[in-house]
């Protein structure tokens, strides 16, 4: 349950991070919220499965950068 909630706070920070440093520039909620959901589809992805990259940390990381890159380059044209 721990690793919940750390994965959550993991995945904001990385979307704040992104938006403040100019990684991105959807908006800092819209960045929280790509950051959050794709650390949570591989958090559950991860519980099924036993796939990852070790730490909780690590792969809440690799999702939310991952999500960054995949959704917004995805509706654009």
């Amino acid at each position: 349950m721990l690793n919940l909630f750390g994965t959550v706070v993991i995945a904001g920070i990385v979307g704040y991070a992104s938006e403040r440093s100019g990684f991105t520039h959807n908006g800092y909620i819209q960045s929280i919220i790509i950051c959050v959901g794709g650390a949570f589809l591989f958090f559950f992805f991860q519980r099924m499965f036993g796939f990852g990259f070790g730490s909780a940390g690590m792969n809440a990381i690799a999702a939310s950068v991952g999500a960054l890159v995949i959704v917004p380059f995805h509706w654009r044209k």
